[in-house]
């Protein structure tokens, strides 16, 4: 593995941890940033194929979107529905006329890049005391951190979700690499079945002893459900990024990180894994402590 590789990993999971453990408005913005260089990626991965999306009318709605899961969640749902509707808007008056292609790639680019990461908004501001008082570390670590039963539910639950990608992420690669015969998909040819498989497991164990740590109520069961779904979505989100990418004839979504590639190329395993985790932490483990 090239040391740009490791060094650049390294340093992406310091600020991401950062993010986290500060959380409020530091995790808000930081996030913010991300979404706005990746959906940049993905509006090159669609110019790339000759369509012409509303780019810069995503972007803005997408900022939008995000602050809005911070400062009132519950309304996100209704600004994804407006930011969606004011993109077919501007659509509408341009001067060339938008083909369905332009339309689609508009609102898939809302979509996968602002309205499916705003749940990891929701997940760790929302699920901390409230944004709106302006406290820089609001959401963060108290002063008896030490203590788990003290800390808030959107950090703990956040910071196992992101210990689950990274343990997929990082055992399909090494597994796969070493041990890795059977191709996955033709969609991305270096994917492994074996490393798939690992990688699934590695989300499972870290999930199951995340579990047992916060005393989640059926640990066994929640810890290997939520590790289950997290390594599965994440492969999936990994191989649909490379889909596109196959799609536009590219093989990286950028270069910003060294060893890398792009945003995307990094933060394809959180986007649908963002919902997924939300709603067992807000449905189901609630239904399992009765």
């Amino acid at each position: 593995m090239p040391w740009s590789r490791i060094f650049s990993g390294i340093v992406a999971i310091a600020l991401a941890l950062s993010m986290l453990i500060f959380g409020g408005w530091f995790f808000t913005a930081g996030l913010c940033i991300i979404i706005y260089l990746g959906q940049l990626e993905y509006f090159q991965l669609t110019r790339a194929k000759g369509i012409v999306p509303a780019a810069k009318t995503t972007l803005v709605v997408s900022q939008v979107l995000l602050l809005t899961a911070a400062l009132a969640p519950d309304l996100t749902d209704a600004m994804f529905s407006l930011a969606g509707t004011l993109i077919c808007f501007y659509l509408l008056f341009q001067p060339k006329l938008a083909t369905i292609a332009d339309i689609s790639a508009s609102i898939l680019g809302l979509f996968y890049g602002g309205y499916l990461p705003s749940y990891w908004v929701r997940l760790r501001v929302g699920l901390a005391p409230a944004i709106a008082n302006a406290e820089p570390f609001n959401g963060s670590l108290s002063a008896d951190w030490h203590q788990i039963s003290s800390l808030p539910q959107g950090l703990t639950a956040t910071l196992l979700a992101f210990g689950c990608i990274w343990a997929a992420d990082i055992g399909a690669y090494i597994f796969g690499k070493f041990f890795g015969r059977t191709r996955l998909s033709d969609i991305s040819p270096k994917k492994t079945v074996e490393g798939a498989v690992f990688g699934v497991i590695g989300s499972v164990a870290v999930a199951v002893a995340g579990a047992w740590y916060l005393e989640w109520p059926v640990w066994q069961l929640s810890g290997f459900a939520l590790g289950l779904l997290i390594g599965i979505a994440s492969l999936l989100g990994d191989l649909t990024e490379s889909m596109m990418k196959r799609d536009a004839g590219v093989k990286d979504s950028g270069q910003l990180i060294p060893g890398h590639g792009g945003i995307l190329d990094r933060a394809d395993s959180y986007v649908f894994t963002a919902p997924l985790v939300y709603y067992f932490v807000t449905l189901l483990l609630p239904v399992l402590e009765k």
